[in-house]
């Protein structure tokens, strides 16, 4: 497998059934998905690590670690054997899991950020990711949410785009991306 000569890694966040199969379908549910597709594939190739995270609650909760809604959706390219799975009960990926000591122990410089819920666990991710030094990549059309009282799901992945990159990301999409 090649080495790339930055240290990227692709982070996918709670592309999981319960969340992208529930009863409102995320926005742009199947574009989203095939643009992280494309991202895992082009990160497969440049050697560059796959982490897919996935939300999970308490046993005997919806969203028990072993239950069906906590299950990475099928059509996800991710692949077990090989990918970096790991859980979190939080919306940010380094609150008590094991992401932070990974990316420093693969001396990983950039994560790119793709998945689901935009103003949840994307949002909460990315600033973490800058406060904790590294590079942060948001994927602007491989991220998704559904729609809120207050705002629809495409106003609310607009307006994380354009709050998160004045700060704490760099925007592109997942076709201008290159690991």
């Amino acid at each position: 497998m090649p080495q790339p000569s930055c240290r990227k890694a692709l982070l996918i966040i709670d592309m999981q059934v319960g969340l992208f199969h529930g009863a409102v379908p995320p926005f742009a549910g199947d574009r989203v998905l095939a643009n992280i597709n494309q991202l895992i594939a082009n990160a497969r190739s440049a050697g560059a690590p796959i982490l897919a995270v996935r939300h999970t609650g308490p046993q005997g909760s919806p969203l028990a670690p072993d239950g069906p809604l906590t299950q990475l959706i099928p059509q996800l390219d991710v692949q077990s054997e090989r990918d970096i799975l790991f859980s979190k009960t939080r919306p940010n990926c380094f609150h008590e899991t094991e992401l932070a000591p990974l990316l420093r122990q693969r001396a990983i410089d950039e994560l790119v950020v793709v998945g689901m819920k935009t103003e949840f666990c994307i949002d909460s991710t990315c600033r973490a990711a800058a406060d904790g030094g590294w590079k942060v990549t948001l994927i602007a059309d491989a991220h998704t949410t559904m729609d809120t009282a207050a705002l629809s799901a495409d106003a609310i992945v607009a307006h994380h785009n354009a709050t998160l990159s004045a700060a704490f990301v760099t925007l592109s999409t997942a076709q201008a991306y290159s690991f």
